[in-house]
């Protein structure tokens, strides 16, 4: 493995880890404010307990975000200094503005947690809200850093020099909005369905039912809204990379060759070298109709680029394909509890139904994961799209790969130790809490 691929593994391994986290992070509070939200507007002790726990959970994985994506924020410096020397001063403001918002979650959550007996309880239950708001707020500004690198904007690129800086026209790039609205139903999709499909599991295990049915239908109406928006933003996603990014959009299909009325492929497995793809299920003018809305539309191929600067295809492909395939699964499961609570609401106390959630937990969470496969790799093999290649920003000194080592070594670790305390706080779900801070009984 040379210095490149060590660092490009380091950065993947540890994004793939935060990401995870960070998205949980983004979207719990919510639920969290809504089960308090129900207790304090019915008076219902269930609610509270839901709260409390779910707020467990949030600070658990505050903690997590906050180390993981810290290291983060020095990985940049550490594995791309050529990289943050000339993006750093263009693309700085929403990190620095995602500091702020974490400075504020920071606050937040410590009132939230230790403040019920010291606040108003509806102050109380605002910060909480809080919590949630400048999360997700912290969650949108990094994504503006990286619609950045797929779409720079706010400077002159003159000579190889970087001139006429405009921080907010950086912020404010065109990739933002769709890739921000993309990620944001993403986050809430794969949390609602790990969250509704953790209690439909508990439900199914007969273990305070009650509780675990209040709680999993807070997560499972989050999980079916994202689930049936997500493709509708993916749609849009799509249309906007085939006019930025046409390289990845070949990538994402392995379209190899130029040409009108294009098909959209299903499966498939592509092979470079002979620039085809076998066991593929063809949609005649599918991809030509979706990327430009016209089944006779031209679609730039692979073969309208140099070959240095094509994307991984197989890599792209795949991920691409996985991301599309789970999200139609979620979509899926999305419209069957939808329809439930509209006609038939018997299944929702049915075991086969239930088992539909839990089987859908890992989905939204490898979806995510191939997402960003598809965003990053597919970017390839640029850093910051049409101006700095990848390798031309790599730090230059030996040894990455023991960097490499260290860190997947300490976040291995890490995942561990925080899946060993969300187990431990699972199996104190069973035991509910009174309104003080004595747990009470087992249900």
């Amino acid at each position: 493995m040379d210095d490149l691929m060590a660092a490009r593994s380091q950065m993947a391994f540890t994004l793939g880890f935060h990401i995870i986290f960070s998205c949980i992070a983004m979207v719990m509070p919510f639920f969290m404010t809504i089960a308090h939200f129900r207790y304090l507007t019915t008076g219902n002790v269930i609610y509270k307990n839901i709260a409390r726990a779910w707020s467990k959970g949030v600070a658990i994985l505050f903690i997590t975000g906050a180390v993981s994506g810290t290291v983060l924020s020095f990985e940049l410096g550490l594995l791309w200094p050529k990289f943050m020397k000339h993006a750093g001063p263009i693309f700085g403001m929403p990190f620095s503005l995602e500091g702020t918002f974490f400075f504020i979650e920071a606050i937040a959550i410590g009132f939230y947690l230790y403040g019920a007996k010291v606040f108003n309880k509806w102050f109380h239950w605002f910060t909480g809200v809080v919590v949630g708001l400048s999360g997700m707020a912290s969650g949108i500004l990094v994504v503006a850093a990286n619609g950045w690198m797929n779409s720079p904007a706010g400077f002159d690129y003159v000579n190889g020099q970087y001139l006429n800086i405009d921080p907010i026209a950086a912020m404010f790039n065109k990739a933002w909005p769709l890739q921000a609205l993309h990620m944001v139903l993403a986050a809430i999709a794969s949390t609602s369905f790990a969250v509704a499909g953790t209690h439909a599991y508990m439900i199914l295990k007969r273990k305070n039912v009650e509780f675990h049915t209040k709680a999993f239908r807070i997560a499972a109406i989050f999980a079916a809204v994202a689930a049936l928006l997500q493709p509708l933003s993916g749609d849009l996603s799509a249309k906007d990379v085939a006019k930025r990014q046409p390289a990845k959009l070949a990538a994402m299909e392995a379209h190899f060759k130029t040409e009108k009325n294009v098909p959209l492929i299903v499966g498939g497995l592509p092979d470079e070298e002979t620039e085809t793809v076998k066991y593929a299920i063809k949609i005649p003018g599918g991809l030509s109709f979706l990327a430009f809305e016209d089944f006779n539309a031209e679609v730039k191929g692979l073969d309208a680029f140099p070959k240095d600067e094509r994307p991984p295809v197989v890599v792209t492909h795949f991920a691409f394909q996985i991301m599309v395939g789970l999200g139609t699964f979620m979509m899926f499961v999305g419209v069957l509890y939808i329809f439930a609570n509209w006609r038939k609401k018997e299944w929702l106390t049915r075991d086969w139904f239930l088992k539909l959630f839990v089987v859908a937990i890992p989905t939204g969470f490898i979806a995510l994961e191939a997402g960003w496969t598809v965003t990053e790799v597919g970017r390839q093999p640029w850093i910051i799209y049409g101006i700095m290649k990848t390798k031309d920003s790599v730090n230059p000194m030996p040894g990455l790969i023991y960097s490499f080592y260290i860190f997947s070594a300490i976040y291995v670790l890490l995942g561990i130790t925080v899946a060993y305390l969300l187990y431990r706080q699972m199996k104190m779900v069973g035991t509910l809490y009174d309104i003080g801070d004595a747990e009470v009984k087992d249900h």
